[in-house]
């Protein structure tokens, strides 16, 4: 075995067994899968450039030793041989313990909208823009448009951001992506 532990994540610098690196404080860049790491701060920045994160930070850690490694390696294999695979799954390599920080709970809206609650009457607003909608209609097709139709168009754009939320909260992001809706038919 080589004895650099991994590359950088920004300049693929060798960074080796028991060396003090950088790592991004955003969830998304620490979980097994991503493994992001960096051999400086001005990497981690790079990084923090490309990915546009909003509130971030280098956090300092050592990398492993060697046999820690290893046997971290060796545990991971055997935890998923005998193990179906979970749902979701937290593994922590570094030496320091973890720190998980807590933004905030959702918001009271969210959590109706996920839970299957009636909105109130101020949530119902229409997310559609009317205007725009019957222009789209009047130009694709030289067609009317009834005032029903936003309403009933805001309630399935509702529905498709209850999805995106259930699929964010599944993921255990606290962000809704593109990813989370479905592709528009066609």
């Amino acid at each position: 075995m080589p004895e650099t532990w991994l590359k950088c994540s920004a300049c693929r610098n060798d960074i080796t067994y028991g060396a003090v690196h950088q790592v991004c404080s955003v969830s998304t860049c620490n979980r097994s899968r991503t493994r992001l790491v960096f051999c400086t701060v001005s990497c981690w920045d790079s990084h923090v450039a490309m990915l546009r994160h909003r509130d971030a930070w280098a956090v300092e850690a050592r990398a492993p030793s060697k046999e820690v490694w290893v046997r971290e390696q060796a545990s991971e294999a055997a935890a998923a041989a005998a193990a179906p695979a979970p749902a979701t799954r937290t593994v922590v390599s570094t030496a320091a313990p973890a720190v998980r920080r807590v933004v905030g709970e959702a918001s009271p809206s969210a959590a109706a909208a996920v839970d299957g609650v009636t909105l109130t009457e101020a949530e119902r607003d229409m997310l559609v823009v009317v205007s725009k909608m019957k222009k789209y209609i009047k130009d694709r097709s030289g067609m009317n448009c009834g005032d029903s139709v936003a309403e009933l168009l805001s309630d399935h754009v509702r529905a498709l951001c209850d999805d995106a939320i259930r699929a964010a909260a599944r993921d255990e992001r606290k962000t809704v992506l593109d990813r989370d809706l479905p592709r528009p038919r066609r």
